[in-house]
């Protein structure tokens, strides 16, 4: 068996992992790293089949590309398959408004819908001998991880975006045992704080804005985050309006609720607020919201822009930061600046700023915690830009230790 990472190996974003054994050629996710342009992948070889574990578009941008590219099965949950619809859809739009060249087009995503086939948590798919079991990657509603059975009876596990803990929306992931591990490391080095004391820092600073006469904005991503935030408002009382693309993604996912906790609560979270659908709402919800979550999460785009050029010069309002921050997009610029670009001028923004963590992905002791659980023999740390530390953890139980770059063919 051979392995090769495409992308995502020592950075995070434009995952994807080719597998070739002496019959089958698979690949495990496809994604673009989001910036000015996009980054992309080293293209794959031709393919008996593409998995792909999650909807977002580090992992699955480039799914269109394969459909369009490469003739081979197509694999993921109907909760991914759905969402990424609605994601790819919107990133022709945003590559279209920016003048990008995009590597794929409408034709090639709409073969991508046509040709991905369902998979089900603890179903499985056979390609040429190799057998390919799905488990619950937690992270957000659909995620997988692939267990991966070589016909000498040899076992992988792929987990691609990973998430333990149980959160407000998906149960968390479970070890898997295997012979090899490959793993996600976005967070080597680096812990979350309890989630509850972040829920309680959150909602202690909508109360702090609100007090003061002012206005919380909360961009969020689409997926994963938003309906998070709808979840940890619930019950805290507080006037809250929802615009963007969540809208539509938190209704994919309660038409499909064996992929939530407890779909009756987000259910109920989403009816609590009050839905943004045109422009009078959105002056509104400037006037009367205690609290604003729209997109996009990295402010790059999207309702929040709006809602931000509008509200920036008043210090009673608030801008608070829930998800990673890419280097040289809006919400990192805001946070080490305090400036926004916003139809190609930069402007100062003089309300509060604020990051908290709502972090889908395992903290660093999580990750050590549940790669000991697998018994591995071995251990493949990616998708990080500082593996050092989860390897070193990770030496005290596993045999051996890879980190492989971008490129780099590994004989396992």
């Amino acid at each position: 068996m051979k392995i090769n990472f495409l992308g995502g190996a020592q950075e995070v974003g434009r995952l994807g992992m080719y597998l070739e054994t002496e019959r089958a050629k698979i690949l495990f996710d496809y994604g673009f790293k989001p910036g000015k342009p996009p980054e992309y992948p080293l293209a794959p070889p031709d393919l008996d089949a593409a998995f792909l574990s999650h909807a977002h578009l580090d992992h699955s941008g480039m799914f269109p590309w394969i459909a369009g590219n490469r003739k081979c099965r197509l694999v993921a949950t109907p909760a991914t398959k759905a969402i990424t619809e609605v994601l790819l859809y919107d990133t022709l739009k945003i590559n279209a408004a920016e003048g990008w060249t995009s590597p794929w087009d409408k034709d090639d995503l709409k073969q991508y819908l046509h040709d991905a086939h369902p998979a089900a948590f603890n179903g499985d798919v056979s390609v040429n001998g190799v057998e390919v079991n799905f488990h619950s990657a937690g992270h957000i509603p659909g995620a997988m991880m692939s267990e991966i059975i070589l016909p000498d009876g040899q076992s992988m596990l792929f987990t691609s975006d990973l998430s333990v803990r149980h959160s407000r929306l998906v149960w968390g992931a479970h070890p898997v045992r295997c012979d090899i591990l490959a793993i996600e490391g976005t967070y080597s080095g680096r812990e979350h704080k309890i989630r509850e004391q972040v829920e309680k820092e959150l909602l202690d600073k909508v109360d702090e804005v609100s007090t003061r006469g002012g206005v919380a904005i909360i961009p969020a991503f689409a997926v994963g985050r938003t309906q998070e935030l709808l979840l940890t408002f619930r019950d805290a009382g507080f006037n809250v309006w929802l615009d963007g693309m969540g809208r539509k993604i938190t209704d994919i996912m309660l038409d499909m609720p064996d992929y939530l906790r407890d779909s009756r609560k987000l259910s109920s979270a989403q009816h609590r607020v009050s839905v943004v659908q045109t422009d009078h709402a959105r002056k509104r919800a400037m006037k009367e919201a205690d609290a604003i979550i729209t997109s996009s999460g990295m402010v790059e785009g999207g309702p929040v822009l709006s809602y931000i050029n509008h509200l920036k010069h008043d210090n009673k309002n608030a801008i608070l930061l829930t998800g990673y921050q890419v280097p040289g997009c809006n919400g990192r610029r805001l946070m080490d600046t305090k400036t926004v670009m916003i139809n190609g001028i930069e402007e100062k923004v003089e309300c509060e700023i604020q990051k908290f963590d709502f972090s889908a992905h395992a903290g660093h002791s999580e990750l050590v915690e549940f790669a000991k659980n697998c018994q591995p023999k071995k251990v493949i740390i990616y998708h990080s830009d500082d593996r050092a530390p989860l390897a070193e953890a990770m030496r005290d139980f596993a045999e051996e230790v890879v980190l492989p770059n971008n490129g780099q063919e590994l004989s396992l």
